[in-house]
């Protein structure tokens, strides 16, 4: 379905980075994925893309760094595997458009390949920029459909707020979150880690477990309950004692120079500290704003790349349109 009238000359989306305050990996499957029970949490460091339109057919991808964190871009792929330019030719077959020309200039704030879904973000606002450019006029669902093609979890970074991933991590129900929490990243100063290599060094220690004689993983099927409460009250110090990553201890064998700065947050007075996803950007839960500023100040003092953020916020959503 279109919308009638002239359409914009550019549209801004912002998206946001999200963190796994829960996540559960089940065993290797056939098909190469693992499923998960994952507690997504949308966090106030968020990407924004641009789509211009443009006078040639053709999908072209620039992307510029910086932000708190100053977030290098070297790089970062702007051809047709670049999710932004998938996302917009995915929404363009769909919509009928036979040869769009769009250009998509991404604002990168969120650690590249740091385990906060940052391509994933880029990817939910490609879509929604997209959408409002070109007046296609596809619903929230409709463009959760496509977002799935795209990533398990390209959907979430559209929804915001907090939701439970199930499946590979795309089967999403909102968890209710009455208050907002509090935390601190710090960005490696080193390479990303790959999210294949973290899952393929997890799946190699559970083998050598097993091999011990160790159980083998149980197929994840729900969210720590607790979490849950935790998360719906905003008890910041209930939460603390059940935050988990399966993937934590594969991510520190491969980046050993996080296992310091882990315990360095806790000493200067994280209630928690955690690897966010497959890494190797780090979260740490404050008690309340305050402490989070404390604590940032305390870890950039150290030469920390930190930066306090809250959360649960909002998912993709147009921040301007210039006719």
């Amino acid at each position: 379905m279109s919308i009638s009238g002239p359409p914009p000359a550019s549209v801004t989306v912002s998206a946001p980075g999200k963190i796994n305050v829960s996540l559960q990996v089940g065993p290797l499957r056939p098909d190469g994925y693992h499923s998960v029970a994952s507690v997504y949490l949308a966090l106030s460091l968020r990407e924004d893309v641009t789509a211009a339109a443009a006078p040639q057919p053709g999908i072209t991808v620039s992307v510029t760094g910086g932000g708190p964190l100053q977030i290098p871009v070297a790089g970062i792929p702007l051809g047709p595997d670049n999710l932004v330019a998938r996302a917009a030719a995915a929404l363009a077959e769909h919509a009928g458009i036979p040869d769009p020309g769009v250009n998509l200039i991404i604002t990168k704030r969120v650690p590249v390949a740091g385990g906060m879904g940052g391509g994933s973000a880029d990817a939910a606002a490609a879509l929604l920029a997209c959408n409002l450019l070109w007046k296609t006029g596809l619903d929230a669902a409709e463009l959760s459909s496509l977002a799935a093609r795209l990533g398990a979890d390209v959907p979430f970074a559209l929804e915001g707020g907090a939701a439970v991933g199930l499946g590979v991590g795309d089967l999403l129900t909102e968890a209710p979150a009455q208050a907002p929490l509090h935390w601190v990243l710090v960005a490696s100063s080193g390479a990303g880690l790959s999210t294949p290599a973290v899952y393929g060094r997890l799946d190699a220690l559970r083998a050598e477990a097993e091999a011990a004689g160790a159980s083998p993983a149980p197929e994840p099927e729900a969210a720590d309950p607790r979490l849950l409460e935790a998360l719906r009250t905003g008890n910041a110090a209930a939460l603390a004692d059940v935050i988990s990553n399966d993937l934590q201890p594969a991510a520190l064998l491969l980046s050993p120079e996080l296992v310091p700065v882990l315990d360095r947050g806790r000493a200067l007075g994280a209630l928690a500290g955690i690897v966010s996803g497959s890494g190797p950007t780090l979260a740490f839960l404050a008690a309340d704003a305050v402490s989070a500023a404390r604590l940032e100040a305390a870890l950039r003092s150290e030469g920390h790349n930190a930066l306090a953020v809250h959360g649960p916020v909002a998912g993709a959503q147009p921040t301007a349109s210039k006719t």
